[in-house]
Parts: C-alpha cells; structure tokens; sequence
C-alpha cells in the first residue's frame, strides 16, 4: 500500500488548510534542506530517500545532447523554478530536471491565489505568471551548487521572456538570461508557450521565434543543446512551421507540451480555493486533461520528422502506461509535474519498473528501441 497515496495526499489536498502555493514552497524548502551536502541528518534522511526511490538499470540509459541521462524521466519546468532543489532531485529517483521558467528580470508573477487543484479530473490549473528570482539570481546559486554538490544528472533549465520587457524587444531578453546561465546548464529551453505572460504565445510565430533563435545561436559559442517548448492548442500547420524552424536551427528538439487553455471535457465544476468554474478562473491546464492532445502532437513530429528531431514528452504522465505511450510515440525523454502531485514520490520508481517491465516483454535491449514503435511509421 502507498502511504502518500491513502494517507499524506489527502491530509494534504483535504485537511491541511495551506493553498497549493503554500504547500508547493514548504516542499521546496524541505527538499533545500536534503540537499545539503554538511547536515549528517539530511545526508541520511536522503540516503533513505535514494534507497526507496531511486531504480537503476541501464537499460534505461540514453546518451543524448552529449549528456548521459540514466532513465527518460525528468522534472518538467515549473516545479523548482529558482533552483532551490536542483541538487536533490536525482535522489529522488529523476533521470533529469529542468529548471525554470527563469527571466532576466526577477518578478512576482501573478496576484495569488494563482495555482490550484481539479482533483476530479487529476489536473491543476495555474497562472502563476513566471514568478521567479531572475537569471542573475540562478546562476548564482548553480554555480554554487557545482562547487559544493554537482547535480548527477542533466540539468535543463527554461527560459522565459520577462513580463516588462516588449515582445518586439523579446530576443534580447531570452539572450540576457541565456548568457548568465549558459556555462551552468546541460540544456536549455525556450519557452514561448504559457498563456500566462501576455502575449507570449505570439513568439511561437515563426518570424518572432526566429529572431530568438538567431540571438540565442550566435551566443552559444559552447554549442549547449537548445530546444522549444510549444503549447498543445497549436494547429498543425503552426506545428510545421516550428518544425522547419527546428531544422533550420539545427534545435536538439521539440518539447510537447505546456499547458492548455482550452477547458471542454472537464469533470471539476468548482474550484475549492475560490468556489468559482473552471471555465472562469484564467490560467493554463496541466495533467490527465492534456495527456491525449500531447501524445498526438508527439507523434505527429515524429511522423513528419521520421524521428529525426528529439522530442521531450510531457503532459498527463501518471503512470507506466501514460509513459510508454508517450515514449513509443515518438519521445526520447518525458517529463512529469501534475502527475508527481498527484501520485507522490513513488511514482518515479513505479513508472520506470514498469517500463522495464515493457521492455521484457516485447524484447527489447533497450528503451531507445522502444522510441517511435507506436508512431504509426
């Protein structure tokens, strides 16, 4: 039996009187906390942490953008957005973590209340805003964090455009942040796609996203593997488009995807926090509700690219099958956040026995087998 999933999750959704927001930074601070690499009792709570989470098998191994990524499943941006828990994040059984979304500009985000729960239909709804400390202020802490306690697996980090800045003014901004950070990330995301900047999603045009691109390239002279990050209400001609970007650019792929903003289909009728619809609070939605659309866009790259453009998963992960689909798909690497929320820390360890569990069954050496069987191709 999951103690998270009988016991903690419903003190704390249920009875624990905290807003997600409250919950989620209480989280962080505990998982800072572990992370310290002089407290005697973190190193041991985090030694118990690895012996219960953590699932090593090389047949889950990849070797991608010249880092080695010891399993496909990653923290999705949004979770540690300033880094705070980016040395823990390994021990608790994630093959990756990104970090972000990160801005140029330090910024509040949006007033609060601005994250919140649909538990009936396993997804949340934010608009946080890209609430972050600023690029200078994560650089500073990572380069810290590589002196005292380097992360053991890759470190992505997402950039965003800052709220002030104009969106004509916006290749600047991704380039300020990218220059600060770029010595101090595996991988880097642009990200063009939250609904909740306004205007953003307009830089997923491929004429603006191209002024982005041409700033970030010239900059990396250290060749880091840059990727995008598109939302799942596109139409597949802008799809293309980004597409052809990817090639153009020579990208080391696609992430698919954000949030969504559309709210058909959806069984929660009110809101707990607010007491409001859905329908009425703005804002994006991840979890179970985007699983499909994001599935569907992830094979459809892989089909129109035969698998050549990588592609990172995301969107409505809970459980082994929800990642093998995605995986088989057309996704080299997948990533969770809603569905960690949800699930708790097992979750991690669940999904990757059950993908080796796959593996067995269908004979494969190797989950890099496994990527595109499912495409259609």
């Amino acid at each position: 039996m999951d103690i998270y999933q009988f016991a903690i999750r419903p003190f704390l959704f249920n009875f624990l009187k905290a807003d997600p927001e409250s919950l989620h930074s209480l989280t962080i601070k505990s998982f800072n906390w572990l992370s310290q690499p002089n407290n005697q009792s973190a190193s041991w709570a985090k030694s118990r942490l690895e012996n219960s989470l953590c699932l090593h098998d090389r047949r889950l191994e990849q070797n991608l953008f010249d880092s080695t990524f010891p399993n496909p499943l990653g923290l999705s941006a949004g979770f540690d957005k300033d880094g705070i828990a980016a040395g823990i994040w390994s021990s608790l059984g994630f093959g990756f973590a990104e970090l972000g979304t990160v801005t140029f500009h330090a910024q509040p985000g949006n007033p609060r209340p601005r994250l919140f729960r649909l538990p009936q239909d396993k997804a949340a709804l934010n608009r946080m805003g890209f609430n972050n400390c600023g690029a200078e202020a994560l650089a500073a802490r990572l380069l810290q964090l590589q002196r005292t306690n380097p992360p053991s697996v890759p470190i992505g980090i997402n950039l965003g455009k800052s709220k002030i800045t104009p969106l004509q003014e916006a290749a600047i901004d991704y380039l300020n942040s990218f220059r600060l950070l770029k010595n101090l990330g595996d991988y880097f995301v642009v990200n063009v796609s939250s609904p909740n900047t306004p205007g953003l999603r307009q830089l997923q045009d491929a004429k603006m996203l191209s002024s982005i691109l041409d700033a970030l390239l010239q900059e990396n002279n250290a060749r880091k593997p840059i990727f995008v990050k598109i939302a799942p209400d596109l139409e597949w001609e802008a799809i293309l488009d980004i597409i052809s970007l990817a090639k153009t650019y020579q990208l080391a792929g696609i992430i698919a995807t954000n949030t969504t903003i559309r709210r058909d289909g959806l069984k929660t009728l009110m809101i707990s926090q607010t007491g409001n619809s859905p329908q009425d609070e703005a804002g994006g939605i991840s979890g179970a509700p985007v699983r499909e659309r994001s599935t569907e866009i992830i094979r459809y790259i892989w089909q129109q690219t035969k698998g050549e453009i990588p592609i990172i998963g995301v969107g409505g992960i809970f459980t082994s099958d929800d990642a093998w689909e995605k995986i088989t798909a057309g996704a080299s690497l997948i990533q969770v956040y809603t569905g960690w929320i949800y699930e708790g820390p097992m979750m991690v360890r669940r999904i990757l026995q059950g993908l080796l569990t796959k593996l067995e069954q269908r004979g494969f050496k190797s989950i890099s087998e496994a990527i595109g069987v499912g495409s259609g191709e």
